[in-house]
């Protein structure tokens, strides 16, 4: 076991290189199960994530080559071994259930898949998945195990293409839908599909495969089923998430980095924010420069959402650049109930933020009349002093690791597998761009503060001044 241990106070400088999206590649490996058909991705980055993924997929019969220094990865599951997945792999992340939308149309057998796992932040049901998939057809229960639970799932009558009316245009659900309904007989028509680059990625990879689909503007996603399959290279696009964090890594710190490979048409509504907020980019033929040329404003009302909103994932380290700004924000968190559990330990380093049951700065979100501490109000500025925390969840991560960049003093992270879900080599890219920062023994660490258990929610929002 490992922590990161941050010096805090030297701006960002130089060059780095954002990898390939882990929640592109994680889905397109999975995809690849839908045909016997070779597969080469490009760009694959070399994360846990990745890692738990394939280790499923090889104990159902897909063969792997992975160039984890070049970044190329090759797979072909000429058969299915097996379309059982193992009970160890039970909440290691939520990609075991988009096996189901992937395997019902290759095989007239069980499905069987561990519960689902991934970060903390929210109940994230699977209603709208296992709602879409009986639409096409199949039949799916939930059955406890010696273990854990695990869902079944069979379609021994096949699939047959339907129409799926999405109640939220979830990201899971619609990846789901769109899987099974490639080998799904007829046409099948998504209706309030989620549309992230991600999911386009995943289209367009489909297509090379064989499927024929097309994207509608208002949220439609047709597909005829598909019984022709090819073999397919594809180069996975660049992780947005990982682009704006060391984007905003590098304004809150007061230096100038250079993410290469960052895309502008992935982080249009990100680039909005952070110029109303007072950072500076710019944008170049291979990537984007991030820095800022004075203090920041601040004084935003921000609202996280579906694409193309802004992403939830960029919340977390946003709101600690806006603990450094001259105006107080506001935040409202509409896509998951439950992702502010770190911000009781940023107060403890020395942040000033409230949390709020309400939906503040905007529009009632459907959790407008449940008790669930979705809104915050950032008071700032304020300096941040170094802290031994522990991490929550792989967002809440880089947040932290952002704010002992800047604190005065040394922070010590523990928990670092969740960073290592989705960051590729971050304590060697850091130190590349200045940063004080390096992976030590847990052993040698002074004890650190656990998890606080509950956010202290302010029930009334007349209590204090929203800005």
């Amino acid at each position: 076991m490992e922590a990161l241990r941050i010096h805090g106070g030297t701006a960002l400088q130089g060059t780095v290189r954002a990898a390939g999206a882990k929640n592109a590649i994680t889905k397109l490996i999975v995809a690849s199960l839908l045909s016997d058909k070779r597969s080469i991705f490009y760009n694959v980055p070399n994360i846990s994530e990745v890692e738990v993924t394939l280790g499923f997929c090889e104990e159902i019969g897909m063969d792997v080559q992975w160039d984890k220094d070049a970044g190329i990865l090759e797979v072909i599951t000429k058969e299915l071994k097996t379309t059982y997945i193992p009970q160890k792999y039970s909440g290691a992340n939520r990609i075991p259930i988009l096996m189901i939308g992937a395997l019902l149309g290759r095989t007239d057998q069980d499905i069987i898949v561990p519960t689902v796992g991934g970060c903390s932040i929210g109940a994230r049901s699977l209603n709208f998945h296992i709602m879409a998939l009986e639409k096409l057809g199949a039949q799916i229960e939930y059955r406890g195990m010696k273990r854990e639970g695990a869902y079944f799932a069979q379609a021994h009558h096949g699939l047959k293409g339907s129409l799926i009316e999405l109640p939220y245009p979830s990201v899971g659900a619609t990846e789901n839908s769109i899987l099974a309904a490639v080998r799904a007989k007829g046409t099948t028509l998504i209706r309030n599909a989620a549309m992230e680059p991600e999911i386009i990625d995943l289209i367009l990879y489909l297509q090379k495969l064989g499927a024929n689909i097309t994207v509608d503007v208002d949220r439609s996603i047709h597909i005829e089923g598909a019984t022709d399959f090819y073999e397919v290279e594809h180069h996975v696009i660049t992780d947005r998430i990982e682009a704006a964090s060391f984007g905003l890594a590098a304004i809150t710190s007061g230096g100038r980095v250079f993410v290469e490979g960052a895309q502008h048409e992935h982080m249009i509504t990100f680039l909005n924010k952070l110029r109303d907020a007072g950072g500076c980019f710019k944008v170049q033929a291979n990537g984007i420069e991030f820095f800022r040329e004075g203090p920041l404003d601040g004084g935003l009302h921000l609202e996280t959402d579906v694409h193309p909103g802004f992403l939830t994932d960029w919340q977390q380290p946003f709101v600690v650049m806006l603990t450094q700004a001259q105006k107080s924000s506001v935040i409202h968190e509409t896509v998951y109930e439950n992702r502010f559990g770190y911000i009781e330990t940023l107060n403890l380093m020395g942040a000033k933020i409230d949390t709020f049951n309400q939906c503040l700065g905007g529009t009632n979100c459907r959790f407008a009349s449940q008790d669930y501490a979705h809104s915050i109000v950032v008071r700032s500025p304020t300096p941040l002093y170094g802290q031994n925390i522990s991490i929550p969840d792989l967002r809440a991560g880089f947040a932290y690791v952002m704010a002992g960049l800047i604190a005065e003093g040394v922070t010590t992270i523990c928990g670092l597998h969740y960073l290592d879900r989705g960051y590729e080599n971050i304590a060697d890219k850091l130190q590349k761009l200045g940063a004080e920062v390096e992976r030590v023994p847990l052993t040698s660490l002074p004890e650190v503060e656990p998890e606080l258990s509950k956010l202290q929610t302010i029930e009334n929002s007349a209590e204090v001044q929203v800005p």
